[in-house]
């Protein structure tokens, strides 16, 4: 097989992925609503991690 084309094939593979990506990105929703989940996900992990080992959590009621 000629290298061109080769390269043709797997540009195309590389295009097909990336539009079922987007795709599936698409159906998932608004975009700024997964981002804040992900953003508090993340502070919560963060605040997990730097909290000292026997630490007891007060929580505001």
């Amino acid at each position: 097989m000629r290298i061109d084309t080769h390269l043709a094939r797997e540009h195309a593979a590389d295009l097909r992925a990336a539009a079922d990506a987007h795709r599936l990105a698409r159906q998932a929703g608004h975009p700024r609503r997964l981002r804040t989940r992900l953003g508090w996900t993340l502070v919560d992990v963060g605040l997990r991690l730097a909290a000292p080992k026997g630490a007891e959590v007060a929580l505001a009621v």
